[in-house]
């Protein structure tokens, strides 16, 4: 349990502490790695310290919950077109308001467009205040370089990294603490002059994500022909996960091997996957609100498959492999550290005739024992108390720290505005 003193405090404070978490990147149910990640510290913050904590996020319309210690802000936004799950925030003078009301005392930062700076700004009156951002996507690469290649050709995409990088590495050094999901985004900040750095590893819930979970009738709901293997994806059906390449790949399989494939999500590739799957045995479900029947999907799947190439932890990886699934995926991003040796099979990115290969070859191997390595694989290394132990006693405190040498160094110890137990009284209302 993370106790009081195990932050550096402001003279004169004592008590729990305000933490905050703010992003674009959540869908109200179900959603990906982030809404995954802020719903599980939710729960280990309210279980396990006495603080507070502070979401705020996109909603349909400006809307404040207090349930106890959690505070939960929606801030009203437009849907993102072609991700109808996902709104992104304009209005960052509501944010603005949220963060000088409550006060924070430190703001973890989890995407990287817009929000980031509304942090930065909001320390400009309130120095003390700790930021720390989470670097979960290499979007320099990911979201600039990669579409930027499709649409105006490798110069132009090149150029425009180039600039991601530097607005990347503007706006990174601001913050007091930056994590990344592996070691290889760490180095990449590294070569930037982010040092201010450390690896958070995420983690899966294993009780939710288990082989038990598996139910024969979930291929008949689908009307999904075949004896073979199931293949499953979860997450966006967008150009950045490459859900493309999946329907490429699973028209190279044989006929005589009797596999299906399950795609669940949504996202702007939608209508065109599902016209070029016509006439195959693949299924759209749709985006899964429910974990509970996600789990049940994965568990009753056969094999996981994926292509995407900027994968930068995997959290959808892992509860596959939790459910007892082995891995079909590309050599790139974090893949191979998610599907080490004898837990799956990786080909070269966009090489579908590969991927369509190694599904084969899997399933021709014991994929039940290699289903079952996978299982014990994240039982023995990923767990989510693991992941905001370290977050909480370790990163925190070293961004606490950093932020108590700047302030000191600076305007001093002085906090403007309403002393510490007033903001804790306000975030109890």
């Amino acid at each position: 349990m993370l106790l009081n003193g195990d932050f550096p405090r402001r003279p004169g404070t004592a008590g729990p502490l305000i933490l905050c978490d703010l992003t674009q990147s959540y869908a109200p149910s179900g959603g990906g790695g982030i809404s995954t990640y802020l719903r599980e510290k939710r729960d280990y913050v309210l279980t396990h310290t006495p603080h507070h904590l502070l979401q705020i996020v996109p909603g349909p319309e400006d809307k404040i919950t207090v349930n106890g210690r959690h505070i939960f802000a929606e801030v009203g936004a437009d849907p993102v077109r072609g991700s109808p799950n996902y709104r992104f925030i304009l209005r960052t003078r509501v944010v603005r308001d949220i963060l000088a009301k409550y006060r924070p005392d430190v703001i973890e930062s989890l995407c990287p467009w817009v929000l980031p700076w509304t942090a930065i700004n909001h320390r400009k009156t309130f120095p003390e205040t700790t930021l720390i951002a989470g670097y979960r996507t290499d979007f320099p690469n990911a979201h600039v370089y990669r579409v930027g290649q499709a649409k105006f050709g490798e110069t132009t995409a090149r150029a425009l990294q180039w600039l991601s990088y530097g607005y990347a590495e503007i706006t990174y050094r601001e913050f007091d603490w930056v994590y990344t999901l592996s070691e290889d985004a760490r180095e990449a900040l590294g070569r930037r002059r982010i040092t201010r750095t450390d690896v958070l590893p995420l983690g899966v819930d294993i009780d939710m994500f288990a082989p038990a979970k598996r139910d024969a009738a979930y291929r008949r709901e689908l009307g999904l022909p075949g004896d073979g293997p199931l293949l499953v994806y979860a997450g966006r059906v967008d150009n950045e996960k490459r859900a493309d390449r999946l329907i490429d790949m699973f028209k190279k399989l044989p006929a005589d091997m009797g596999a299906a494939m399950v795609m669940i999500g949504d996202g702007k590739l939608m209508g065109r996957l599902q016209a070029e799957a016509v006439g195959l045995p693949v299924a759209f479900p749709g985006f899964e609100k429910d974990r509970a029947e996600l789990a049940r999907a994965l568990a009753s799947s056969d094999i996981y498959v994926s292509a995407m190439a900027d994968e930068t932890f995997g959290i959808s990886v892992l509860e596959a492999q939790a459910s007892g699934l082995p891995v079909v995926g590309v050599a790139s991003g974090a893949m191979p550290d998610r599907v080490p040796s004898g837990l799956g099979l990786l080909g070269p990115v966009d090489d579908t005739t590969a991927m369509a290969n190694n599904v084969v070859k899997l399933w021709r191997a014991d994929h039940d024992a290699i289903g079952a390595a996978a299982r014990a694989y994240v039982e023995a290394n990923f767990s989510w108390r693991r992941t905001f132990e370290h977050l909480l006693g370790n990163i925190y405190p070293r961004a606490m720290a950093h932020a108590a040498a700047r302030a000191n160094a600076g305007a001093g110890w002085r906090f403007p505005g309403v002393p510490h137990d007033e903001r804790i009284a306000v975030a109890a209302e």
